[in-house]
């Protein structure tokens, strides 16, 4: 075994391709992982694109954040709780271990990398991961759920729970029902937001919000709009509204259905500026704005958790599986809403 196929994307011109490259080698601290099932996800197709740059410049970089699989063999002088064998999932993000935040054991990390991003990732054969990335899963969790739960899940997860700290029976908004939302939509359902509402443009879009566990999907160019946020919510407006799309409009609309008190949770990521157009109402109503990114390694392990004892129900989630030399047809499919997937899996 000593080659093995990956997904490499040349940064500088955005060339993707799937090649045979060598296997890797764990170091001090690592173990070498034997790839079952790596997510799709749009962060990929943006670095694909050019749209998102890894944090490091980096010259050719494996993609794939999403990663689920067995360790196959250790580094040097690791042992302890990990063995050959054992099932786990590879958390998205890795902290520095050498910042302010991290000497200090505080969160977040200055200086955090992401998995397939800042170093090479999991869509492979084989994959390198630090000990520390590893969350353990257990035999009847399907490793295709639990490569998804790093990102897809968990980041939705830790902006309704952490970010937007939303409470039972508060008003919750989800603005895009795809990969983010429509996971969003059934975790705030779980936390126990009542009504949860979803918003997006695309009919197939509102049918799955509801699926997933929406009370009410709403078209945001429908002119009834703002009456019917309303009518579902008392008269109060939203407690909690999330933009998991993106997009400057979804914010400005987003904005102006907030009840007072109430915050609008940016979870989706735009270069594009940031405006509220009444900032007077805004202000009067004593509303907030709060950015969110990823999630934290204790994110993942709650929804392992969760998912595990047969409270949270993935399968759905799974749009499809390709092979990994079929990559680029995975972007293809995900750029362009070919099947209007949820998450499509690569399997090597």
């Amino acid at each position: 075994m000593d080659t093995m196929l990956a997904g490499r994307l040349h940064v500088p011109s955005g060339k993707f391709r799937v090649e045979e490259v060598p296997v890797p080698v764990p170091g001090p601290g690592e173990v070498l992982i034997e790839v079952k099932a790596a997510g799709v996800c749009l962060s990929d197709v943006h670095l694909i694109d050019g749209s998102l740059k890894p944090f490091v410049p980096v010259e050719e970089i494996t993609l794939g954040h999403e990663v689920a699989g067995v360790i196959h063999s250790l580094g040097p002088d690791l042992g302890g709780d990990w063995t050959p064998g054992t099932r786990v999932a590879l958390q998205a993000g890795q902290s520095c271990g050498e910042c302010a935040n991290c000497r200090r054991r505080r969160a977040p990390c200055l200086m955090a990398r992401t998995r397939g991003v800042d170093y090479d990732g999991g869509w492979a054969q084989y994959a390198i991961a630090r000990e520390d990335t590893l969350a353990p899963i257990p035999d009847d969790l399907p490793f295709d759920q639990a490569a998804i739960i790093p990102d897809a899940v968990s980041t939705p997860y830790a902006a309704i729970v952490a970010t937007g700290d939303v409470r039972p029976a508060q008003a919750v908004g989800i603005w895009g029902a795809g990969g983010l939302g429509a996971h969003g939509i059934q975790l705030a359902r779980l936390a126990g937001a009542a009504p949860v509402i979803a918003v997006d443009p695309l009919a197939s879009a509102r049918e799955r919000a509801l699926a997933f566990g929406a009370d009410l999907a709403l078209d945001p160019a429908d002119p009834d709009f703002a009456a019917a946020v309303l009518r579902a919510t008392g008269g109060r407006g939203l407690d909690v509204a999330f933009d998991f799309a993106g997009v400057p409009a979804v914010r400005e609309q987003a904005a102006r259905t907030l009840c007072r008190g109430g915050a609008m949770v940016l979870a989706g990521l735009t270069p594009q500026p940031l405006t509220v157009t009444d900032g007077t109402r805004f202000s009067w109503n004593r509303n907030e704005i709060r950015g969110h990114y990823g999630s934290g390694p204790e994110h993942v392990e709650q929804l392992i958790r969760l998912a595990a004892t047969g409270r949270l129900d993935l399968s759905p989630s799974i749009s499809g599986h390709l092979p990994l030399a079929e990559a680029a047809e995975a972007v293809h499919r995900l750029e362009n809403k070919v099947g209007d997937p949820i998450r499509l899996v690569l399997v090597p």
